[in-house]
């Protein structure tokens, strides 16, 4: 029997301190500024209209970019005094107008910018994956501990409600042992994005595979301990840089298997599926950060469906991410949550390159999300680009 239940997710308040923390030293109604470096999809669709609802703790002030156009245009529209070119990255980092940056540039350019801000004293909030090498992840690690600087991978289904509470399920034990994770994520992406070009890191398993990896890595709280990696390339002109599609299956300890496909070729589809050995878990959509999420939990064959309902999820990670710097705290998706990522898939490429799979010795990680770090606020309207469009068909 099908029951459907209605979720709206409520608004919470920054965290604040905890009992017994020591307050920081500047006033706690201090708003952590931003600058937002790099202006392409994900930046105009997602993060500058988040700020909208990021009032308690945090403000935009800066915008960095390659494209005066768009420093022009959209500094009006969000009412930004401070913009810079990349070549005066430095300045920006140097003025004193900013305490963070959220860097939403292409892949192969995040160890670099992010390593320059830490090393000036600036917080890094910073898109994932969280870079293209493993080395490359340990340097952004090395510069943000060198100067004590926050550092945060925008995993923003961290602070999503569909997804933690189906980590609350996973491991409530209601529906038993877990045992298994499948997931699809798929879309058709346009010809030229920076997704297909090699050079700027792309490849499906940089871009959308890391999102299923993320999952069964949370859902299972483990790391893998083997992984087999397979990858196709069509005569599809868009792919003649990286993979179409990419197939894994990673091994966890404890007799658990996790497996999933990624494409760029394909209709769009983004979901999950965990069984245990009582019942089932299904999100579909999972990943999206655009539109509602459903959950559908059966057990002895009673299926159970919550809808959640659309959010900010770009506000929510910002919110988190101020009040962790706000109140001298470790994020949960911290340096270590991208480096493990990027280490499988580095793995994966490797396994499927040599058509054997490939043994993994990661760092523990003892930190995972939890209910308490969900953060909802409504959607954004869907505002005007500039000199950018949606990377998908």
């Amino acid at each position: 029997m099908l029951s459907v239940k209605r979720t709206v997710a409520e608004s919470v308040q920054p965290y604040g301190p905890r009992q017994g923390m020591r307050r920081p030293v500047q006033t706690i109604m201090k708003r952590i500024r931003y600058a937002v470096v790099g202006l392409g999809h994900i930046a105009q669709a997602a993060v500058l209209p988040a700020f909208a609802h990021t009032a308690s703790n945090s403000q935009l002030t800066a915008l960095v970019s390659g494209d005066p156009a768009k420093l022009r245009t959209l500094s009006r529209r969000h009412n930004i005094s401070h913009t810079y070119r990349y070549a005066q990255y430095e300045r920006c980092l140097r003025e004193g107008h900013i305490d963070a940056v959220y860097i939403a540039l292409p892949n192969s350019l995040h160890c670099d910018f992010a390593v320059r801000a830490a090393r000036a004293g600036i917080h890094v909030l910073c898109e994932k994956p969280m870079a293209v090498t493993a080395e490359e992840c340990r340097r952004m690690i090395r510069a943000a501990d060198g100067r004590r600087t926050k550092f945060m991978v925008a995993y923003r289904l961290h602070l999503e409600q569909a997804n933690v509470k189906a980590v609350q399920i996973a491991r409530s034990g209601k529906l038993g042992t877990l045992r298994i994770f499948n997931s699809v994520f798929t879309m058709q992406v346009r010809p030229g994005n920076i997704r297909v070009r090699r050079q700027l890191g792309g490849g499906s398993l940089y871009d959308i595979g890391v999102y299923c990896i993320n999952a069964a890595r949370y859902l299972f709280q483990d790391n893998p301990v083997e992984v087999s990696g397979f990858s196709v390339k069509e005569t599809d002109r868009r792919f003649r840089e990286v993979d179409k599609m990419s197939g894994a299956l990673m091994r966890f300890p404890g007799d658990r298997l996790a497996s999933f496909v990624c494409s760029f070729g394909a209709a769009d589809v983004s979901s999950y599926e965990i069984v245990d050995t009582k019942g089932r878990l299904l999100l579909d959509p999972a990943f999206e950060y655009v539109g509602s999420h459903t959950q559908r939990v059966t057990i002895d064959g009673d299926t159970k469906a919550e809808r959640f309902q659309p959010g900010d999820q770009f506000a929510a990670e910002i919110i988190y991410f101020s009040d962790c710097i706000r109140y001298d705290r470790e994020p949960e998706p911290s340096g270590l949550e991208g480096l493990i990522d990027v280490q499988i898939v580095q793995a994966l490429y490797q396994s499927a390159k040599r058509r054997k799979s490939v043994t993994l010795n990661l760092p523990a990680k003892r930190r995972w999300p939890t209910v308490k770090q969900v953060i909802h606020r409504p959607p954004v309207s869907k505002p005007r680009l500039v000199r950018t469009r949606s990377p998908s068909l």
